[in-house]
């Protein structure tokens, strides 16, 4: 079994970090934590310190052996950068770019052990409240009477053309109509024209 953490904004650059990764990885974990707590190198404590939350969470969460566990593979990733400004010569400013690394480590059995399900009971199926019956009654209702609403459509038949009586009160047919009207006459110009003068 397979036990995942990662630790997130370090403030540590890590080029340092993966110094002191690369050394530990493979590592059985009590021989990690033993070359850990002695290398003379920034990022040793704190790697130290994911790694003891690892181990924690293997033996808490999972119920798992320290002995029984090695690193498998411990990667850093590069967080986000803070960009500061120092004071230099001649009125120039200096950048001073403070890195940050996020640190992940995977842990795994040496020995993977065989654990035992224990069957699981069948769940009797549960009886259904009245409601649903009825909800499913009036759905079945519901499909018998779709035919008569088909035959009541909305669309009628006038000779042979089919006028659709939704389109009848809506304000932007009766527009459109008005306009229809005044291009088959001839426009507002000659409407204008056609007027006798006093």
């Amino acid at each position: 079994m397979q036990v995942k953490t990662i630790t997130k904004h370090l403030k540590i650059s890590p080029k340092k970090m993966r110094l002191v990764a690369r050394l530990i990885s493979g590592m059985d974990v009590e021989d990690a934590f033993d070359y850990l707590r002695f290398i003379p190198k920034k990022a040793a404590p704190v790697i130290l310190k994911a790694l003891n939350s690892t181990i924690s969470n293997a033996e808490h969460n999972f119920h798992l052996k320290k002995e029984n566990l090695f690193i498998k593979e411990i990667f850093v990733n590069q967080g986000p950068v803070l960009k500061r400004w120092t004071p230099r010569a001649f009125g120039r400013a200096g950048a001073i770019r403070k890195k940050s690394s996020h640190l992940g480590i995977l842990l795994e059995e040496k020995v993977p052990e065989i654990k035992i399900s224990k069957p699981k009971k069948e769940k009797e199926p549960a009886l259904e409240p009245p409601f649903k019956k009825e909800a499913v009654a009036r759905e079945e209702v519901r499909e018998k009477a779709l035919p008569r609403q088909e035959k009541r459509s909305l669309v009628k038949e006038k000779g042979k053309e089919i006028f659709d009586v939704r389109r009848k009160a809506g304000r932007r047919t009766k527009q459109h109509l008005d306009k229809t009207r005044l291009k088959k006459e001839g426009g507002v110009i000659k409407r204008i024209f056609r007027r006798k003068s006093i």
